[in-house]
């Protein structure tokens, strides 16, 4: 699979099947993920891959704790305050679609929530990895963040392998820094589910709508 494909083909999967993935093929993609760009070499990133009983107790863990609502302060908004247009309409679209592919209406917000409490278990997905970071560090840093868990991403695809990058995961900072034993001074960015996509799952049929490129891009010259 060359680049051009990994990117068109890159979505995020919300249903994956629990076939196993080879701690040797995280090992590469990771490792080749590393030359991704860095402002001054700082790498500041930090990686936690989460599989078998350790990622069994998390999921057993996250139950109770969403079972018990939003209770922790999250390390960051992960939208802004007061979305405008067409932020605020894109973020609609894709959530509508969703819902409807799902066959879950707008009003039952019950069904919703029950969804929803799927990303605290990895969608299925026999992978999870976290990114953390020094609290020390600015946007520049990360943007960097995005750009080796983009990276991953892409090599996962060269390798036949799904995601979903989920900042969800912020909102428990508390839960998730003491189970992977971060620092004090670490915070933790977001998370990733990793593993095949369920072919035959109706979430897993979306592939998000993009702006025309005349929308958000201007040639000068």
């Amino acid at each position: 699979m060359d680049v051009q494909q990994a990117v068109q083909s890159r979505k995020s999967v919300r249903d994956f099947l629990d076939t196993p993935v080879s701690e040797a093929t995280l090992r590469q993609v990771i490792e080749t993920a590393t030359r991704a760009p860095s402002g001054g070499n700082l790498q500041p990133w930090h990686l936690h891959v989460v599989t078998g009983d350790a990622l069994a107790r998390l999921k057993t863990l996250m139950r109770e704790k969403v079972s018990k609502g939003f209770n922790e302060v999250p390390e960051y908004e992960i939208y802004p305050p007061k979305l405008q247009s067409p932020y605020r309409d894109r973020r609609f679209e894709i959530g509508e679609l969703m819902y409807r592919q799902l066959d879950i209406p707008r009003e039952d917000k019950a069904a919703r929530f029950e969804w929803f409490k799927r990303n605290f278990e990895f969608f299925g997905a026999p992978v999870g990895l976290f990114c953390t970071v020094d609290d020390n560090m600015g946007p520049p840093q990360w943007s960097d963040l995005g750009m080796i868990l983009q990276t991953i991403m892409l090599l996962l695809r060269a390798e036949g392998l799904d995601s979903c990058a989920q900042e969800s995961w912020s909102v428990y900072p508390k839960t998730i820094s003491e189970f992977l034993g971060l620092p004090e001074h670490r915070k933790v960015f977001a998370g990733m589910a990793i593993g095949y996509a369920n072919p035959d799952s109706p979430v897993n049929q979306i592939t998000s709508p993009r702006a025309p490129l005349e929308e958000n891009v201007e040639f000068i010259s």
